[in-house]
C-alpha cells in the first residue's frame, strides 16, 4: 500500500514539474523584481513569503491544466508523449483536481495576506493561467499569452505593496516581462516545431518562421530597453545596469546557442534564462542594499 502511494505521490509531482523547477523560477524572477522595486530594496516578509509560494502554487496548476487541455496533442509530440496523461498513467479528472486544489490553496494564502486591490488582480492571473493552454488552437502567439500570465504577478506584487494600482515604471517592467518571456517560450516552441507542423498546433516558432532568430534577437534588445527605462525611471544605481550588460551577454549566448538548431542547445538556451532573471534581480538588490 505504501509503495501505491509514493507511485501516486510520484505521478503527481511529475505531473506539476515538480522535477523541473525551471517554469517556477522564470516566473519567480520577475515577481521578485517587482517585489523589490516596489518595495525599495525591502519588501515585507509576509507579502514576499505569500508571493514565493504562490509562484510554485500557480506554476504547477499551470501545469495540471496545461497537460489537460493538451491530452489529446501530447501524445504526437516526441517531448510530451510520456506526461502522465499523455501516457495513460493518469487520468484527465485526476488532473482537474490537481489544478483545483492548488488554485484554491493559492488564493487561500494571498486572502490571508494581500489587500483588496492585489486580490482584485489575482482574478486576473487566474483567467490567463486558465486560458492560457488552449490558446495554441486559435493563433499563432500563445508565448505571448504566456508572457501576459507571467507578467502579471508585477502588477499584483506592486499593488500588495503600494496598496495603489501600479505606475508607470512597473507597465514598463511589465512589458520588458512580457517581451522576455514571449523570446525564450520561442526558443522553447522551436523544439516542437517540427511535431506540431505535423497535428497543426500553432505558436510562434511557426509563424516567425526562418526570421525567428533575427525576431528573438529583436525581442531580446527590446526587453533590455523596457529594464533600461525602468532603471532611469527609478534612478537605480550602477549595479543594475552592470546587471543588464550581464543580461545582454547572456541573450548574445543563447543567439549562440540557437543557431543551428539542435533541440538539447535550444533547451539549454531556455534554461539559460534563469541566470538572465537573476542577473537582474541582483541588480536590483544591490542597488539598494550597496553603499556605492
Amino acid at each position: 500500500m505504501k509503495k501505491q502511494y509514493q507511485i501516486k505521490l510520484n505521478l503527481y509531482a511529475e505531473l506539476i514539474r515538480l522535477d523541473k523547477p525551471i517554469g517556477i523560477y522564470l516566473l519567480l524572477w520577475p515577481t521578485l523584481w517587482a517585489l523589490f522595486l516596489a518595495a525599495e530594496g525591502l519588501p515585507a516578509f509576509n507579502i514576499s513569503l505569500v508571493f514565493i509560494i504562490g509562484v510554485v502554487l500557480m506554476r504547477s496548476a499551470g501545469c495540471a491544466i496545461n497537460d489537460f487541455a493538451d491530452r489529446k496533442i501530447d501524445p504526437h509530440v516526441s517531448r510530451t508523449a510520456q506526461r502522465p496523461i499523455a501516457s495513460g498513467r493518469m487520468s484527465a479528472k485526476e488532473a482537474l483536481a490537481v489544478f483545483a486544489i492548488l488554485s484554491v490553496v493559492a488564493f487561500g494564502l494571498a486572502l490571508l495576506v494581500l489587500n483588496d486591490l492585489s486580490l482584485q488582480m489575482a482574478w486576473v492571473a487566474f483567467a490567463l493561467a486558465v486560458s492560457y493552454p488552449f490558446m495554441k488552437r486559435y493563433h499563432f502567439l500563445p508565448q505571448v499569452h504566456l508572457g501576459l500570465a507571467f507578467a502579471w504577478a508585477i502588477p499584483m506584487a506592486v499593488a500588495a505593496i503600494s496598496n495603489s494600482f501600479p505606475t508607470s515604471w512597473a507597465w514598463l517592467l511589465f512589458l520588458a516581462t512580457v517581451l522576455w518571456t514571449t523570446a525564450y517560450d520561442t526558443i522553447y516552441a522551436i523544439i516542437d516545431r517540427e511535431d506540431d507542423l505535423k497535428i497543426g498546433v500553432r505558436s510562434s516558432a511557426i509563424l516567425f518562421a526562418t526570421a525567428d532568430r533575427l525576431i528573438i534577437a529583436l525581442l531580446q534588445l527590446l526587453t533590455l530597453l523596457s529594464l533600461l527605462a525602468v532603471g532611469l525611471q527609478l534612478d537605480l544605481r550602477h549595479w543594475y545596469f552592470i546587471a543588464l550588460l550581464l543580461a545582454g551577454c547572456l541573450f548574445f549566448y543563447q543567439q549562440f546557442l540557437i543557431a543551428e538548431y539542435d533541440p538539447q542547445s535550444c533547451l539549454r538556451a531556455f534554461q539559460n534564462n534563469h541566470y538572465v532573471g537573476l542577473c537582474i534581480f541582483l541588480g536590483i538588490v544591490m542597488s539598494y542594499w550597496l553603499p556605492v
